[in-house]
């Protein structure tokens, strides 16, 4: 029983090591002055000019303009599929309010499906819209994180940096190169990656299989590497089309770390502050570890309901032991709770087991991880959450002192922490509110499979997965409903844009700030201290935001799950 917990501590050192060169990486991306022939020729294709320095209102402005065009094209794109080409088996276009509901997910990097993605979309639809905004969308992220962390590192400047610059360097830099060589490796795994709709195999019993093909490598290096989530089958990562080996699995959960965990020292690096980096990385680590262990333990022990079934969850040489209903065995308890941890602390989405079978313990993890969204967090816009938590640190321990907070040599004045908490209350009110409003919807106990305490799970689950920017689903909720595609679209809009505006306005004021000198009375925020403080803030906030939430779903469900297991 001990392999599992060595499996995990290999995973991560492996991810602590990857951190330090992708973080080098990321900060020459983001501070270089000189541009490549590659990138010059974008700039001027699309009218740029790479001298321009925005400040913030001006590089909010091209982000969400940007966004919506292109949003607006991917929507185009799905409701004309019908007239593509590479669409050999005449799949129809989606409809209207699909459609919104798809552009929108991806291109807010959540990746959300209401459709199952073989049997609706054809090869071209899935590289023309699909593949297109999930690297429009992670760029956009990452481009976004790199004005913040620049906005946090001057002093006495109007700019944030050029929005334009940001998002080609990310995309020709970063995000190419690296889905370029992952999709290599993939198909030198066995992800295929061909033109091919389908094709046809002999089974054993000499019966005639169709089997759906397409560009699935690449599909696979972005959906990681970009925290995008989403699949290209049904079955997502559960598929052995898109996951066929052990080594797939863990290079898709190093994928998804790697640019989220590079953030933080980027930042350091960014900032002069290493250390500080390195305090921010800490802290997702001992939250990671923590949700993991929990997830683990939980499943590992099984369900009293499956035992009193028969089911033999014990371990032995021969089979993993707990709770492996909706798992793959090839996959066990172990890789299914790191890439259950992994894909919602990284907002992916990608799952390669039913989070819907999890244990009530084992659901809370992804819905607590995505309600926090800032543990790694996803490409860029995790590390910005995760700020506005450290910022509300400093500021609880400056009242705490009697003391004007300080941050990076920073004064934290009313106007930030208006924006801090602007942004803070923005995802629980829309994961709140969109939850209850379907509760009350008449029509939403129908697309329910489970009524009760888990039903009501299916639903939080929804929309905390849709306004987290994450995508994966506890499936027994059938979410393809005008009401749902609707409401889960604009929760996914509010999650990625009132929270990251706010954030970004927070940048450009730090940015106009003057840097003042550290003095008697300041909080280090480069300490051991800091980090176990800023965990605790996170944990403390985010579980006092959700708590009535997850007692009326998950913790209700674990109550009647060891009150049926004390009257078997």
């Amino acid at each position: 029983m001990w392999l599992p917990w060595m499996e995990f501590a290999v995973v991560l050192t492996v991810v602590a090591l990857l951190t330090v060169p992708m973080g080098q990486w990321l900060a020459r991306c983001f501070t270089s002055e000189h541009h490549t022939w590659l990138e010059r020729m974008t700039y001027g294709a699309i009218g740029i000019n790479p001298q321009e320095r925005m400040g913030w209102q001006h590089y909010g402005i091209a982000l969400v303009l940007s966004n919506a065009v292109m949003m607006l094209l991917g929507y185009l794109i799905l409701r004309m599929q019908c007239g593509l080409p590479l669409n050999p088996l005449d799949l129809a276009a989606q409809t209207p309010d699909l459609a919104f509901n798809t552009a929108a997910s991806f291109i807010t990097n959540t990746n959300w499906q209401s459709y199952g993605g073989e049997s609706s979309l054809s090869n071209a639809t899935q590289m023309a819209a699909i593949t297109y905004l999930m690297f429009a969308g992670a760029t956009t992220g990452v481009a976004v994180g790199a004005g913040f962390v620049r906005g946090l590192a001057r002093s006495s400047s109007q700019d944030v940096g050029n929005y334009w610059v940001d998002f080609v360097r990310v995309l020709w830099r970063v995000l190419l190169p690296l889905s370029l060589v992952m999709a290599l490796v993939y198909v030198w795994q066995g992800i295929p990656q061909t033109l091919s709709t389908e094709a046809i195999a002999t089974t054993l019993e000499g019966a005639q299989q169709q089997l759906m093909m397409g560009p699935v490598a690449s599909f696979e290096s972005i959906k990681h590497l970009g925290t995008n989530g989403g699949g290209f089958f049904s079955m997502n990562a559960a598929h052995p089309f898109e996951n066929p080996t052990p080594l797939t699995n863990v290079l898709h959960i190093l994928s998804m770390l790697l640019i989220p965990a590079g953030m933080t020292y980027a930042f350091g690096s960014m900032l002069l502050r290493r250390r500080q980096g390195w305090v921010l990385f800490g802290a997702c680590m001992v939250m990671f570890v923590g949700f993991l262990s929990l997830v683990f333990v939980a499943e590992q022990g099984g369900s009293a309901l499956l035992e009193r079934t028969g089911a033999d969850q014990q371990w032995s040489q021969t089979q993993p032991g707990g709770n492996m209903e909706g798992k793959e065995l090839r996959f066990g308890i172990a890789d299914t709770a790191l890439f259950v941890t992994t894909t919602t602390a990284a907002t992916t989405g990608s799952v390669n087991a039913m989070h819907d079978s999890l244990t009530p313990l084992g659901g809370i993890t992804p819905m607590a991880l995505m309600m926090l969204n800032c543990v790694f967090g996803g490409d860029g816009v995790g590390l910005i959450n995760l700020i506005q938590y450290a910022i509300l640190t400093v500021f609880l321990a400056g009242m705490m002192i009697g003391r004007t907070p300080e941050f990076l040599g920073k004064k934290i004045e009313v106007r930030e922490m208006k924006l801090v908490m602007l942004s803070v209350l923005a995802h629980p009110i829309s994961i709140l509110g969109f939850t209850a409003l379907a509760s009350l919807w008449p029509d939403a106990a129908a697309s329910l499979n489970n009524r009760g305490p888990h039903g009501f799970s299916e639903i939080l689950y929804a929309y905390a997965s849709a306004t987290a920017n994450n995508g994966s689903a506890f499936a027994g909720l059938n979410a393809n409903t005008p009401f749902f595609n609707t409401t889960i679209g604009l929760a996914m809009i509010a999650g990625r844009f009132l929270t990251m505006l706010p954030l970004l306005a927070l940048a450009g004021g730090m940015a106009a700030k003057a840097t003042v000198p550290a003095g008697p009375g300041t909080f280090p925020t480069a300490t051991p201290l800091f980090m176990g403080l800023l965990v605790f803030v996170v944990l403390v906030v985010g579980g006092l935001t959700f708590l009535p939430a997850l007692a009326l779903g998950p913790v209700i469900e674990h109550l009647q799950m060891l009150m049926g297991q004390l009257y078997a």
